[in-house]
């Protein structure tokens, strides 16, 4: 801000600054127009000083000839176009990084004025449309010398277009008792228009009805907690542009989980501060969070040796969570945690099976340049004894029978209602082909994970019975892992893709995902015999516009434009009986929207293309957020994908899970949020109202 400021320095020596043009009137003349610029001190000149102004102008620009000249030099001209440029550029910098990282609600063409408001009413102050801010609750009066207080019965209209939009904070019923405000004395209650979710709308929502002074409220009325503005004397609390919401009162319930922090239980397998976690809980259950979500990591359970399995923080853990008469979700975690995007913590594979991959490093996924990926054991060993005797899918089938036996009581009694097993790497079916330790960055298409020994024995193998033994070998045209897809001769349009050896290579490396989910699954079934179980899908959009859908064949979907790669996978859950967890309960918002085009993303088509082979299967859809979410706009967004609108069958989401808990949800204002949007998926009335206070009385 100081930068900013400085740029403005030389600027603001000058309290007025005259801009002179020529222009042509409808006769042909000239005439030469005047642009006054605000001074550093904001305020316009007075009538007279405007007139002394004009006067000076005409004497100075005046010429016989009829023309115009400059009234400052060419060279200072240069300088302030310079300076204008540097604050614009400044400007967009501020603006990217608060619309991306900070969930404020900027205009498309806000100035630096917008971001100073938005900074001032999220630590609490209050900016009246003319500038003037003051502090919300610490006085009580109106500030003296008030330019506001003269508006007119029209200023509700000029306040809707002028006002700059302001960060959304919903309380709910339930919370008034939290708010300041309640002390305050009502004037009264303008409640808005219904009208359909819109959120291109940037406008003010029209009030229809009012209830005025003395008026009965029949029930408890959540306020807006934001920003103030100043109608008639009247202040207008969290006023928001228009944001009309859907009403999803009386929908179907869907339960809501809340994901726990992946450090809950450490490396030692005790659970860390118990304390604090049993608070958070019982502040989850006070809103009517219906349960939590919890990593079961191989790394820590099955640290030392084979089959010696240590619960103990996690039964502290679940007996906490049964107290309070919550649901369990349980994620079968086979993969190392850290490196990752929302990894904060380091949770590695057992001790053990890192010993064998040093000894016999193609254990671990292996890409074309021979780098080794340690976040999962490859599906190459899925039936293969190198860990000590016991093939892959063994060892996973071993340790989810110790969780069935150990917590046996937790699944009798029904507070496991599911448990999700993981398929490779972030517990994804799908493979590491995006790892940004080795260089992957966004929108890269990624590489192929198909060169460690075993890998290589199934091409080989599958080649040699196509009768075409010479292609046993992956593509070595498919770029490297941040490539875009143009780039490279094998994902490019008509690219070798489509050719008979592409289909060949492509055919094979996705059956290997679905078979390994096959296989994990059948065994999870057995384990968990009577339970629900789980499998997760990621939401990779990015390329999707292309014809060959690069990122997603990277990762093992063959999802080409002239074929459904999600209908093999969504047959396979249904044969077990799975649910399934697709990552992408959301679309990216506005502020990526560059982003989305740059990497010819699509969103919504993919979350629409997995929707529907997993629905035509018969399968039950569960999801998560893949963004962090705090605001309304983003949970309007979930809530619109967990429960279609214009699904003819009527179809929705079985269950949400909230990624994840922190210190930052549990703030006052984003809790209070948070659990407004627990009501609406429980399909709950929360009104959405604009309350008006009296001057004075706060």
């Amino acid at each position: 801000m100081q930068k900013l400021i400085g740029a403005n320095e030389e600027d603001d020596e000058e309290e007025i600054e005259m801009d002179v043009k020529e222009e042509d009137n409808e006769n042909g003349q000239k005439h030469i127009s005047a642009q006054m610029m605000l001074g550093a001190d904001g305020v316009m000149p007075s009538t007279s000083h405007q007139f002394q102004i004009q006067q000076q102008l005409q004497e100075q620009v005046s010429t016989p000839g009829g023309g115009a000249r400059r009234s400052r030099p060419l060279e200072e001209k240069e300088r302030t176009k310079l300076r204008e440029r540097h604050r614009r550029a400044l400007t967009a910098r501020i603006l990217a990084g608060l619309r991306k990282h900070g969930n404020y609600n900027l205009r498309v063409r806000a100035d630096i004025n917008d971001v100073i408001a938005a900074l001032a009413r999220e630590a609490g102050w209050v900016v009246l449309p003319d500038g003037t801010t003051f502090p919300s609750r610490s006085q009580g009066s109106r500030p003296a010398g008030d330019s506001s207080a003269g508006l007119t019965s029209s200023s509700s209209e000029m306040l809707s277009q002028q006002a700059p939009p302001t960060s959304l904070q919903g309380v709910s019923s339930g919370y008034c008792a939290l708010v300041e405000y309640n002390a305050c004395h009502m004037k009264g209650v303008f409640m808005p228009t219904p009208a359909p979710y819109d959120l291109s709308s940037s406008g003010h929502s029209q009030s229809s009805g009012m209830v005025g002074n003395g008026g009965e409220q029949t029930e408890s009325l959540p306020l807006i907690a934001g920003s103030m503005e100043v109608i008639n004397d009247k202040q207008i609390i969290g006023l928001p542009p228009k944001l009309p919401e859907r009403d999803f009162a009386g929908t179907p319930y869907v339960p809501v989980y809340v994901m726990l922090p992946l450090g809950v239980v450490n490396m030692k397998c005790e659970l860390v501060d118990p304390d604090g976690l049993l608070k958070q809980l019982r502040v989850l259950k006070s809103i009517n969070v219906d349960g939590v979500m919890i990593d079961c990591w191989w790394g820590i359970v099955e640290a030392h040796a084979p089959q010696e399995y240590n619960w103990n923080g996690y039964r502290k853990l679940f007996q906490m969570v049964h107290e309070l008469k919550l649901k369990l979700q349980v994620v079968m975690s086979f993969h190392e945690c850290g490196g990752n995007v929302g990894d904060d913590v380091c949770i590695p594979l057992p001790h053990w099976v890192a010993e064998i991959g040093r000894s016999n490093p193609d254990i671990f996924f292996t890409d074309r340049e021979g780098r080794r990926n340690t976040e999962c054991l490859s599906w190459g060993i899925d039936k293969e004894r190198v860990l000590r005797g016991r093939t892959a899918v063994e060892v996973y089938f071993d340790f989810m029978r110790s969780f069935r036996v150990e917590f046996n009581e937790f699944f009798e009694d029904g507070i496991i209602s599911m448990v999700e097993v993981g398929l490779g790497p972030c517990g994804e079916l799908r493979y590491p082909s995006c790892p940004v330790k080795h260089g992957w960055r966004y929108p890269g298409i990624g590489e192929f994970q198909c060169y460690d020994q075993y890998m290589l024995k199934s091409l080989r193998k599958a080649a040699e019975m196509r009768g075409h033994s010479f292609w046993a070998r992956g593509p070595d045209n498919a770029g490297s892992y941040s490539s875009h897809p143009h780039e490279t001769g094998f994902f490019c349009d008509e690219g070798d893709y489509d050719g008979y050896y592409g289909r060949f290579f492509l055919n094979w490396y996705s059956q290997l995902l679905i078979n390994h989910g096959d296989l994990v699954l059948s065994l999870a079934k057995l384990a968990f015999e009577g339970s629900c179980i789980a499998a997760k899908l990621p939401g990779i959009h990015w390329w999707y516009k292309t014809s060959s859908h690069a990122a997603e064949l990277t990762a093992g979907f063959y999802n080409p434009c002239n074929r459904d790669g999600y209908i093999a996978i969504a047959a396979m859950l249904h044969k077990h009986g799975a649910a399934l967890n697709f990552a992408c309960a959301e679309l990216q918002f506005l502020e990526q929207l560059e982003d989305l085009q740059e990497a010819l993303a699509n969103p919504q088509g993919l979350v629409w293309q997995v929707l529907n082979a997993a629905w035509e299967a018969c399968i039950t859809v569960v999801s998560e957020n893949a963004f962090v979410c705090h605001d309304r706009v983003g949970y309007n967004k979930i809530l619109e994908n967990v429960k279609p609108v214009n699904d003819p069958d009527g179809r929705h989401f079985s269950s949400f899970t909230y990624l994840r808990l922190t210190p930052l949800l549990m703030e006052r204002q984003n809790f209070m949020e948070f659990e407004r949007f627990v009501k609406r998926m429980h399909g709950e009335a929360v009104l959405y109202l604009q309350v008006i206070y009296e001057w004075g009385s706060i």
